[in-house]
């Protein structure tokens, strides 16, 4: 019902919620840049849409709709059902529909915008941020940044589930990230502000202190780091 003229004409029609605002956030994934070259397809898929789904979180948008646009260097139906099924496997765990796109042949770089509905005046943003506020994060920090390091040391493959528990629930955190929509939607009248850490804690916090002319205080000893990252960092410095 919402979506008045689908795929197949020059351009989609849509017919927003009343009274709601339309939530419009835009991530490019680059191979070698934003993922491993060799980075199995069905997880790009998954972390193509999760990136976004996640800025919608943040804002406390529910997820609807949205358009992709990728550059691939060959056609490989193969490689695209893998795509897909990754993809839709975390547009259809939050009712998110795919309504256009485009497709062009080129080095890999994949292109979301998509779009989510938040009742007027209930977004969360970046300036509201109060004086005496806490500081609070929906899960560990670190445990992707360190696959990636592991990764960049040759001690990770990420094509492959790792022997250790610890390792594999670090490749899984880089590959599959987890967008945190019902945490969004939760926090709808009770944060003040709010933001995606995909960029990493010190310059996501600095984003909302800046945007709420405020200085945040971040308590190193008190960041929640998981089991795995904890354990991992201490063989790294045996």
């Amino acid at each position: 019902h919402d979506i008045v003229l689908g795929i197949g004409d020059d351009a989609v029609l849509l017919q927003p919620l009343a009274d709601h605002w339309l939530a419009v956030t835009a991530d490019t994934l680059n191979s070698g840049v934003h993922f491993p070259p060799e980075t199995l397809p069905e997880d790009i898929g998954w972390k193509t849409l999760a990136v976004n789904l996640s800025d919608l979180a943040a804002m406390g948008a529910t997820p609807a709709w949205g358009t992709l646009a990728m550059s691939l260097p060959s056609a490989e139906a193969d490689w695209i059902d893998a795509f897909a099924d990754g993809f839709f496997a975390l547009a259809d765990a939050h009712a998110w529909r795919l309504i256009g796109g485009d497709t062009t042949r080129g080095p890999l770089s994949l292109s979301v915008t998509a779009f989510g509905q938040v009742p007027h005046g209930q977004a969360l943003r970046r300036d509201g941020a109060q004086v005496g506020d806490d500081i609070w994060v929906s899960g560990t920090l670190g445990d992707a940044a360190a696959a990636l390091h592991l990764w960049q040391r040759g001690e990770l493959d990420v094509t492959a589930v790792a022997q250790d528990a610890d390792r594999e629930f670090l490749r899984q955190r880089l590959l599959r990230p987890t967008p945190r929509v019902g945490v969004g939607l939760a926090l709808s009248g009770l944060a003040t502000a709010a933001v995606d850490v995909s960029d990493g804690l010190l310059a996501d916090v600095g984003h909302i202190a800046a945007r709420s002319s405020l200085r945040a205080c971040v308590e190193p000893d008190r960041l929640p780091l998981s089991p795995a990252l904890q354990r991992t960092m201490t063989l790294e410095r045996a």
